[in-house]
């Protein structure tokens, strides 16, 4: 089974339907057991759908900064 690590690091691309059938399948393997990596992908989705419905709005400065910073950590 692969890490969280593994997981969280693929989880945009696995989001988009952009891995590899394996990989899919591995990361799907992990979010059965993992807590913590669900509550990354239900995170994920629910800000995708945020950002889509409000893309032509506009945040705030400090909004954009914390999410761009959040958003290139992961």
């Amino acid at each position: 089974m692969i890490t969280c690590s593994d997981a969280v690091r693929q989880l945009w691309d696995y989001l988009d339907g952009a891995v590899e059938e394996s990989d899919r399948r591995a990361i799907e393997e992990h979010l059965e057991v993992c807590q913590r990596c669900c509550g990354e992908v239900e995170f994920s989705n629910e800000l995708r759908a945020f950002l889509t419905t409000h893309a032509f709005e506009d945040l705030p400065g400090d909004a954009k900064v914390r999410l761009t910073s959040f958003l290139d950590e992961m």
